[in-house]
């Protein structure tokens, strides 16, 4: 999936996180591109609760919703 527009995505550890509030880590974006369904490729990737977005790393870390989440220019 991508979202070239980037954005404000939401928590990165809430998936159901509807705002931002203390403690949801909610993080801004750029462009980017999300793997889906991909487990053993998110190994070595960050999975900090905030993230460096101008890197890779995992968004939603631990739930059925994690995903890769790589920024492009």
């Amino acid at each position: 999936m991508y979202m070239l527009s980037g954005g404000t995505d939401g928590s990165n550890t809430d998936p159901y996180a509807t705002k931002p509030e203390e403690g949801n880590n909610w993080i801004e974006t750029g462009p980017h591109v999300m793997i889906v369904n991909a487990i053993d490729m998110m190994a070595g990737y960050p999975a900090d609760p905030k993230p460096d977005t101008s890197k890779p790393y995992v968004m939603w870390p631990g739930t059925p919703y994690a995903h890769l989440m790589i920024p492009v220019k």
